[in-house]
C-alpha cells in the first residue's frame, strides 16, 4: 500500500526538497504539495491522502491553525506531522493538544524524517527526540492526568539489565545517539534495544515510553540529572 501525502510549506525549495525526498520511497507518494494553510486544506479535500506534512508558520492560516481544521473536518483516519524550525515549548504543547500524529523539526536528517512519518502512518505519535528530552518532564505531566502509581509496572520483569538501562535514558529523552554514547555501545545495538523495550512494555512509541515511567514513579518527575 502506497502512502499518498501533501506537504505545506510556504519555503518552495524546501518544499520541492521534502517531496522528492518522500517520492523517492518505494511505499510513498505526495499527491500535492502547497504553501499555506488554506490550500493545504484544499488539497486534503482534493486529494484525500493518508498524512498531511504542515510547516508551523506558513501564511494565511499557520500549521497549527490548519492542523485544527483539518482534525475538525477531515476524515479521522487522516494523519497529520507538524514540521517547524521552532521548537518552542508552547509550540509542543499546542501541537500535542490539537491531535497531531507528529511534531518534527527540520533538522531532523531525511532517513530519520521518514521514518518519523511512517510511524505517524501508523496511528503513533511522533516527537523529535531533541524535544523530548528537553520536554520529558513536562510531555509526562501532560500526558499522566493522575499522580504516579507505585504499583508494579507490568512487563518491567521481562527487561534485561541493560534494557532496563535504555529504558530510563529514553524516559529521560536521551536520543540514540546518546544513548550510545551513555553505553558506549553501537547504534543498531541500541535501536535493537529500543525495540524490544516497546516491545516488551506493550508501548507504541518514545512518548509513551515517557508517560509509562512517570506514571509508575520509575523515574522522578522533574529529575533532569544527566540531561
Amino acid at each position: 500500500m502506497t502512502l499518498r501525502i501533501v506537504i505545506a510549506d510556504d519555503h518552495a525549495m524546501f518544499r520541492s526538497g521534502l517531496r522528492a525526498v518522500l517520492d523517492a520511497q518505494p511505499d510513498m507518494t505526495c499527491v500535492a504539495d502547497v504553501g499555506d494553510g488554506y490550500s493545504a486544506v484544499e488539497a486534503t479535500r482534493t486529494h484525500n491522502p493518508d498524512l498531511v506534512v504542515l510547516d508551523v508558520r506558513m501564511p494565511k492560516l499557520d500549521g497549527l491553525a490548519t492542523a485544527r481544521e483539518l482534525v475538525a473536518s477531515a476524515p479521522r483516519s487522516l494523519k497529520i506531522v507538524l514540521l517547524t524550525t521552532f521548537d518552542a515549548d508552547d509550540y509542543v504543547r499546542e501541537a500535542l493538544d490539537s491531535g497531531v500524529n507528529g511534531f518534527i523539526l527540520k533538522s531532523l536528517p531525511p532517513e530519520e524524517l521518514v521514518t518519523a512519518i511512517r510511524v505517524a502512518a501508523r496511528g503513533d505519535t511522533y516527537i523529535d527526540p531533541s524535544i523530548t528530552r528537553r520536554l520529558a518532564p513536562r510531555l509526562a505531566d501532560a500526558l499522566v492526568p493522575t499522580t504516579p502509581t507505585r504499583k508494579p509496572a507490568p512487563g518491567i520483569d521481562r527487561l534485561t539489565a541493560r534494557e532496563h538501562e535504555v529504558f530510563l535514558l529514553m524516559a529521560a529523552g536521551y536520543t540514540n545517539t546518546e544513548i550510545c554514547d551513555q553505553l558506549y555501545v553501537g547504534t543498531q545495538t541500541v535501536k535493537t534495544h529500543v525495540s524490544r523495550v516497546l516491545a516488551k512494555l506493550g508501548l507504541r512509541d518514545r512518548v509513551h515510553a515517557v508517560r509509562f515511567a512517570h506514571h509508575h514513579g520509575l523515574v522522578e518527575p522533574h529529575d533532569t540529572s544527566g540531561l
